[in-house]
C-alpha cells in the first residue's frame, strides 16, 4: 500500500512540474505549442508550375512541434523566391522544389533567425 501512495505522489509531483513548465513556456490550454493562440498561415508561392523547378530536395528539420512551426518553416524557405517548400511535420522534413542548385548551408541560411535547424539535405532525382 505504501508503494502505491509513493508512486501516486511522484506522479502528482511530476504532473505539477510539467504543468508549471508548460505554463512558463506559454503552452498552457488555449495556445498552440508555440505559445500563440493565433494560427500561422503558409504564404502562397507565386510560381506553382513544377516544371520550373528542376531540383528537388528532402531537408531534415529539427524543432518543429505543430502546424504553426511547419508554416513558419515553409514561409522561411519560400521567402528565397526560387524555392517551393512543403513541410511534412510527421517526418520532420521539408520537401523542397528549387529553381537552382542548393546545399545544406543554403537551407540553413534560409532558416537562420528561426527556432529550427537543418539536420540533413538529400537531393532527390527528378
Amino acid at each position: 500500500m505504501a508503494t502505491v501512495i509513493i508512486i501516486a505522489g511522484c506522479a502528482l509531483i511530476a504532473f505539477a512540474l510539467y504543468s508549471t513548465v508548460q505554463k512558463a513556456r506559454g503552452k498552457s490550454k488555449g495556445a498552440s505549442c508555440c505559445g500563440s493562440a493565433e494560427s500561422v498561415l503558409a504564404k502562397p508561392v507565386e510560381d506553382t508550375d513544377e516544371s520550373h523547378y528542376p531540383y528537388r530536395y528532402n531537408v531534415g528539420i529539427e524543432g518543429m512541434m505543430c502546424s504553426n512551426c511547419a508554416a513558419r518553416v515553409e514561409n522561411a524557405i519560400n521567402a528565397s523566391g526560387d524555392t517551393w517548400a512543403h513541410v511534412n511535420l510527421g517526418r520532420a522534413r521539408a520537401e523542397v522544389l528549387s529553381k537552382s542548385e542548393k546545399s545544406e548551408a543554403d537551407f540553413a541560411r534560409l532558416l537562420k533567425g528561426t527556432d529550427y535547424k537543418v539536420t540533413g539535405t538529400e537531393q532527390v532525382a527528378v
